[in-house]
């Protein structure tokens, strides 16, 4: 089980990075954008870096949805390899059967 504050400190994470996505795209846009006059992409980069460091994507880390733990994490079932082998072998998760050969 991770420390709740990390956890805690993720979900908060994830709400700034929602709250300023919209931002971000557009500042990106007009930073990407081969048309733009120079000027306009120096002060959108130096917007972009006035953001918050935690409205990144990048800061948010993917953990385990019942416990919150952050290696091993498995995408496609939302929870880590530790958890993910437990619930496959208590037929928890559909579709999922321990293989042999």
């Amino acid at each position: 089980m991770a420390k709740t504050s990390k956890i805690a400190k993720n979900e908060q994470r994830k709400r700034t990075v929602a709250r300023y996505a919209g931002r971000r795209a557009e500042l990106k846009r007009i930073i990407a954008d081969p048309a733009g006059s120079f000027e306009a992409r120096g002060d959108a980069q130096l917007q972009l870096q006035k953001l918050p460091r935690d409205a990144s994507p990048i800061r948010v880390r993917n953990r385990d949805a019942a416990d919150g733990r952050p290696r091993g994490y498995l995408r496609k079932a939302g929870i880590s390899r530790v958890r993910f082998r437990t619930m496959a072998h208590r037929g928890e998760l559909p579709g999922i059967t321990k293989s042999s050969w």
